[in-house]
């Protein structure tokens, strides 16, 4: 059996932790990707949405764990992305 990942308070265990351990040794199943938004976001605009359609994009981000303008964001490039896609 896989050792489980041990909980890491601050970013010198982190480090100290990748440096010298081996990550095979441990169960890695549950993690999740993470994305990161590099771009600076220079550009602000006003979208209108229905009342259920933006509460539907709260519940989804709620459950992702992330705010939801950034769920928003997110699904926007998804969608652009995807249509760039062979």
């Amino acid at each position: 059996m896989k050792k489980q990942l041990p909980k890491l308070t601050n970013d010198k265990e982190t480090e100290t932790f990748i440096a010298e351990a081996d990550l095979t040794e441990y169960d890695l199943s549950g993690l999740k990707p993470v994305r990161f938004e590099f771009q600076p976001k220079g550009r602000s605009i006003t979208l209108r949405l229905s009342e259920p359609l933006l509460e539907a994009f709260k519940e989804e981000a709620e459950r992702s764990g992330i705010p939801y303008q950034r769920f928003i964001r997110q699904t926007l490039e998804n969608a652009v992305h995807h249509q760039k896609s062979p």
